[in-house]
């Protein structure tokens, strides 16, 4: 089996998973995925889902006004994430990055990855997994996450992973050619549909 043909047959298996879908908890917006991912360091979303209802009371999830935050007064919003003394610099240092850019994410989508990867990397409490993450599901950046769940499945195949996270993203990456940054529209679902609009009268 390729990695291509496990990743068809688990889409014709599952389906879409809709992983954070925007609008909806846990992405209601952007900066509540990026507060998220690094509140759920070390613990389970059962108690990230406490700290983010806090934050969003309290910030509305807007980055501005978590900076504005004391540190004892953001500590007492995310406590229930644990970890708080390390993780209340992170949010911290990761908002402030975003305030280098005007808290403008489109200007920040448009950074070449491995720019936006490496300064992601560079902030405090941010490792590979994290960097990742963020580029894939905020900042639109297709990549491949190495995480627990991928590293257990790839060992349930018979095909387990470098312990090193990047050697472990550049083996699969050098195996599977699917590309990433265009949908394969000719193989997809839709490769064989015509779409007809009820009035043509919009389009003249």
């Amino acid at each position: 089996m390729t990695i291509e043909t496990l990743y068809q047959q688990m889409l014709a298996a599952m389906g879409p998973r809709h992983w954070l879908q925007a609008g909806i908890p846990p992405a209601e917006t952007p900066w509540e995925i990026l507060w998220g991912g690094i509140l759920v360091q070390n613990t389970n979303w059962r108690n990230v889902d406490y700290a983010l209802a806090n934050l969003k009371a309290a910030t509305d999830f807007e980055p501005r006004q978590l900076l504005a935050l004391t540190d004892t007064e953001l500590t007492t919003l995310v406590k229930p994430a644990g970890f708080y003394t390390r993780k209340v610099p992170t949010l911290k240092a990761l908002a402030a990055w975003c305030g280098q850019y005007d808290f403008d994410l489109t200007v920040m989508r448009a950074l070449p990855a491995e720019q936006l990867r490496r300064e992601l990397i560079a902030l405090r409490g941010i490792g590979d997994e994290t960097a990742d993450y963020f580029s894939m599901y905020v900042f639109h950046q297709p990549t491949i996450i190495i995480d627990t769940y991928l590293r257990r499945l790839f060992g349930w195949l018979n095909q387990p992973l470098p312990s090193n996270y990047l050697k472990a993203q550049q083996l699969i990456m050098q195996a599977w050619h699917y590309d990433l940054t265009t949908a394969d529209f000719e193989r997809s679902f839709l490769a064989t549909q015509r779409l007809t609009l009820a009035s043509q009268s919009l389009a003249n």
